[in-house]
């Protein structure tokens, strides 16, 4: 069966995972979009899905492609969503931008993390003169890939946080799908962390509460579908020769519109991050701020 996925949505539904298999589906509606959470909560609904133990919550929204207003009711059903699944108490929050600026599909992280209202270097005493008492300190980070800087995300998010200290980090990737209709429409939150690469073979080191020691909320956009899966999407034709099965799972496809809903995505992603970490200050505010 081919997979070619990183939503937990999609898994489920090539499974037909349910409560027996330690799966449960839960489903609402909100004014511009469908929610999905799905919770794993065994070792054997987490081996049926080949995802870990947690949360997953999947929000499908109008196309990223299309005209949208900053504070319209899709980045309102993102920003609720994010919320809960911030740890209570939170009192310092690492942001990470994964991915590579230099190519569209995978520049998610690293423009979503440009618009995060980084508030770290903003001392108490300040926060209450201008009138935020309650400011969340906030840091950001781009750390590149391991092709370009030779050290692995991992391992950069972990030298930053042994001088900030966050109690929390939230990671922003481009993610892949298995069908079309998801690309630019819909996004994944888990508190599961993430495995950078792992959509497209290509597996980086963990990022997650295992390994940095505090909760990993990884937020992503499928951007690519690998021409594999697209082939059975579009046909359902199982029977595809292994060895063109092969060929076609290293070709990677994305929308021609690739550059608006890279832009518009990682804004909306941003402001829903900033109004969930800031939830003192009103959306104008924010906007004026990055």
């Amino acid at each position: 069966m081919i997979f070619g996925t990183d939503l937990a949505l999609e898994r489920r539904e090539i499974t037909n995972s349910g409560k027996n298999d330690g799966v449960t589906v839960t489903k609402r509606n909100t004014q511009s979009a469908s929610v999905t959470e799905i919770e794993i909560t065994s070792d054997v609904g987490a081996e049926k899905l080949g995802k870990p133990v947690g949360r997953y919550v999947t929000v499908e929204l109008p196309p990223f492609s299309s005209e949208f207003d900053d504070t319209d009711s899709r980045m309102f059903a993102v920003r609720d969503e994010i919320k809960k699944l911030l740890p209570k108490n939170t009192s310092g929050v690492l942001v990470v931008g994964l991915g590579n600026s230099d190519i569209t599909p995978d520049a998610l992280g690293p423009k979503t993390a440009k618009d995060i209202f980084s508030t770290r270097h903003i001392t108490k005493s300040l926060a209450e003169e201008i009138g935020l008492p309650s400011l969340l300190p906030v840091s950001s980070a781009v750390p590149g890939v391991l092709g370009q800087t030779g050290i692995e995300s991992a391992e950069m998010i972990r030298g930053i946080m042994n001088e900030t200290s966050p109690d929390a980090v939230i990671t922003v990737d481009a993610l892949s799908a298995r069908s079309i209709k998801r690309l630019g429409c819909t996004v994944q939150m888990t508190d599961t962390g993430i495995v950078p690469g792992s959509g497209v073979g290509n597996h980086r080191a963990e990022i997650s509460r295992k390994t940095l020691g505090v909760p990993v909320i990884a937020i992503g956009v499928p951007t690519v579908v690998d021409a594999a899966a697209l082939v059975f999407d579009i046909t359902g034709n199982e029977n595809i020769p292994q060895s063109e099965r092969e060929r076609a799972g290293k070709m990677m496809v994305t929308p021609r519109e690739i550059d608006v809903m890279i832009s518009r995505a990682s804004r909306l992603l941003a402001l829903a991050i900033n109004c969930a970490l800031q939830p003192g200050m009103d959306v104008q505010t924010l906007l004026s701020l990055v």
